[in-house]
């Protein structure tokens, strides 16, 4: 487990809508049992663009945006496998996730 990798959603019931997890977690909290997520959804389905708040990237070969309204927490043993990470977009997620606490 690390900041900023990306699981495959094993949640049958959520998946087809959010086929990706971010983690954002920071690493210095990885004894804990849980995860903060936010989950990533096909760029298809996105209706507005506030591109702050909903980065874009490409996972797998699929563009996908950050939901980050979103944000939950989920036991780590219920991630499904690793797919990549995201850790050269950090800028971009760090400052989505501050847009949701803060704002401009």
């Amino acid at each position: 487990m690390a900041q900023f990798d990306v699981y495959r959603n094993a949640n049958q019931s959520t998946s087809e809508l959010f086929p990706f997890l971010l983690d954002v977690q920071n690493d210095l909290l990885g004894r804990l049992p849980t995860r903060v997520i936010v989950p990533l959804s096909r760029a298809s389905n996105l209706s507005w663009d506030l591109s702050q708040l909903n980065p874009v990237f490409e996972v797998a070969g699929e563009k996908v945006f950050m939901s980050t309204a979103d944000l939950a927490s989920m036991f780590e043993r219920n991630l499904g496998e690793k797919v990549v990470s995201l850790q050269d977009q950090r800028d971009e997620i760090l400052k989505a996730v501050d847009f949701l606490f803060c704002g401009y």
